[in-house]
């Protein structure tokens, strides 16, 4: 099978030839170039062959047109600070106090030089990998992405006591982000991943999310010309896998925190499941450890497709060594072909 086939019949809820995983390697790339984060990001060209490079010589089935969080907020007039050994991180709020709000306006994608260096990367790899390799893209969801635009108190403090400039921030949020997708899809992406980390019940209470990131959630993936996954960026899910089923997303992060096979049977038939890997242990993994991961991954994954194998978060940590992405490679190809007979019985949780 090709890695789109692959992946496609996972969707299906059925068993492809093997578990489709996904390595999402971003700063991993300027490693593999020799340079450094900052530059490494600064030309799309990097991006773009590292990427390339990159799935070529690990195997996985997609390839990923991230460069970091803080693009979206460089487009609406914010900075980006750099390190030599983790990812760039959004520097101060654009937005100093909520009653600034009102006066925000909304960048144009086709006029915001940090989005452009995205899209451009997204079709050399279209271009360079062909029609049959899914290239995953990035947005962080309108509900999400305030934590960026005014911080992370005062967007709390705006959720439960301005409503109306709230209300308000979403609307702007939405137009970007539906436009912002769509860009991407149609440079050459195949699916976006709608980061939504503050709707995880790890972050804000179930009614309060019932009340705001669904809502908001519902209304930009119906927009958005293409399918999507439901990314909580290493928060909780199964308390509310029923309602993000009801937004149109096709897929699911599922947490390492919680019991994978347990993901797996809320989403049987409705979502399609990826995870579950610790990002934060891969560090210290040795060969037996990773290994021993994704055969766990898989046993409660795996059983009658609907999984794609990858890290909890959507982003391994640039400190995770190479010998440990071969083990994790291994391991797939030891114990992700189907049919998964060694899965004797459901693992215990």
């Amino acid at each position: 099978m090709t890695c789109l086939e692959r992946v496609l019949t996972t969707l299906g809820h059925k068993e492809p030839d093997r578990v489709p995983f996904f390595l999402p390697l971003t700063m991993h790339g300027a490693r593999e170039l020799g340079m450094s984060i900052r530059e490494y990001y600064s030309r799309p060209e990097n991006v773009a062959e590292a990427q390339v490079t990159m799935w070529k010589k690990w195997g996985d089935d997609f390839l990923f047109n991230f460069f970091y969080a803080a693009v979206e907020t460089e487009a609406w007039g914010g900075q980006t600070v750099f390190f030599d050994d983790g990812p760039p991180n959004a520097g101060a709020p654009i937005v100093s106090h909520p009653e600034g709000i009102p006066h925000l306006q909304a960048p144009v994608v086709a006029e915001a030089p940090s989005l452009q260096r995205v899209l451009q990367a997204t079709a050399i790899m279209r271009a360079q990998a062909g029609a049959d390799v899914p290239i995953i893209g990035v947005v962080m969801s309108p509900f999400s992405l305030p934590v960026m635009q005014l911080g992370f108190g005062p967007y709390l403090e705006l959720l439960y006591e301005r409503r109306d400039l709230f209300e308000r921030l979403m609307r702007l949020n939405e137009e970007f982000c539906v436009e912002w997708a769509n860009a991407q899809l149609a440079a050459g992406a195949t699916a976006i991943g709608y980061f939504d980390p503050v709707s995880s019940p790890t972050i804000i209470p179930y009614d309060l999310y019932v009340a705001t990131g669904l809502e908001v959630a519902r209304r930009t993936i119906a927009r958005i010309a293409g399918p999507t996954a439901t990314l909580m960026a290493s928060g909780a899910t199964i308390p509310i896998i029923d309602d993000v089923a009801t937004t149109g997303t096709a897929i699911l992060g599922a947490s390492c925190d919680e019991d994978l096979a347990e993901v797996k049977r809320l989403c049987k038939g409705r979502l399609t499941v990826i995870g579950n890997l610790n990002g934060i242990e891969m560090r210290r993994w040795t060969a037996a450890e990773a290994e021993a991961a994704v055969k766990d991954a898989i046993a409660r994954g795996g059983p009658g497709g609907g999984f794609v194998l990858s890290d909890t978060h959507g982003e391994i940590p640039w400190q995770v060594p190479d010998d440990v992405l071969y083990a994790i490679v291994d391991a797939v190809r030891t114990w992700g072909r189907y049919p998964l007979d060694w899965v004797q019985a459901e693992p215990e949780a």
